[in-house]
């Protein structure tokens, strides 16, 4: 049998120091299946976004177990954390966290580099013809709409063929169209590649979209209906 692609044992996360100390995340656990998707949703402050941090390691729990792919990356230092992210999880940001004085091409590359792939600038530039920027390859983040920013993106957190994807609210700085755009990329990406997909949203049409809706409620995971739970 399979490892879970994800899984979450009893995790707390405070963040902050002495009175501005607030306690984020409370004994949450929960186990996804590999290439499922998994749409998060709730409140502002629930703790849905450091949720998604936590589970990729940008976020230390105070206590409790972090496994991807049964790996457990709650006992990983720095160096190993950050190797294994890169191998494994691709991150989708809100704000796109692209670098600026590099081109879009060398964006989506950078990661394979990091990661010793001797084929990285043909691999960037595969990844940019599937979410249609061949012809932009050469432009800085500076010269791209907010769309083609997030495209861009999406194809930097795809090119290492992460097992696991992690979407924070992918369209929240996009427009309707462009965001719609996105998402379809976004699940065209994963049906293609077969990783699994943890996506935080406000949309409930879009969450409904995935296999698993979830609501985080301060700091806590609610109990799914059981339609919605995994076999």
């Amino acid at each position: 049998m399979n490892a879970p692609a994800v899984e979450l044992r009893d995790v707390d996360l405070s963040l902050g120091a002495g009175a501005a100390r607030v306690h984020i995340l409370r004994k949450v656990s929960l186990t996804i299946a590999p290439g499922r998707a998994v749409g998060l949703i709730g409140a502002s402050g629930s703790g849905k976004s450091t949720l998604l941090m936590t589970m990729a390691g940008l976020e230390k729990p105070d206590s409790g177990e972090i496994r991807i792919d049964g790996v457990a990356i709650h006992a990983m230092g720095e160096d190993e954390l950050a190797r294994f992210r890169g191998a494994h999880i691709g991150i989708v940001f809100q704000s796109f966290q692209l670098i600026p004085t590099m081109t879009a091409l060398e964006n989506v590359a950078a990661p394979l580099e990091l990661a010793g792939a001797r084929d990285a600038f043909a691999r960037a530039a595969a990844e940019l013809a599937l979410v249609g920027l061949s012809d932009r390859q050469r432009h800085y983040p500076a010269q791209l709409s907010g769309g083609e920013q997030q495209r861009v993106a999406l194809a930097r957190a795809l090119a290492p063929r992460p097992s696991v994807i992690i979407a924070d609210e992918p369209t929240g700085n996009l427009d309707e169209a462009t965001g719609g755009a996105i998402i379809e990329l976004l699940f065209a990406a994963r049906a293609r590649s077969g990783s699994t997909l943890v996506l935080v949203t406000h949309d409930s049409a879009l969450a409904a979209r995935c296999d698993r809706t979830l609501r985080m409620r301060s700091g806590h995971l609610e109990a799914e209906t059981p339609a919605s739970v995994e076999a």
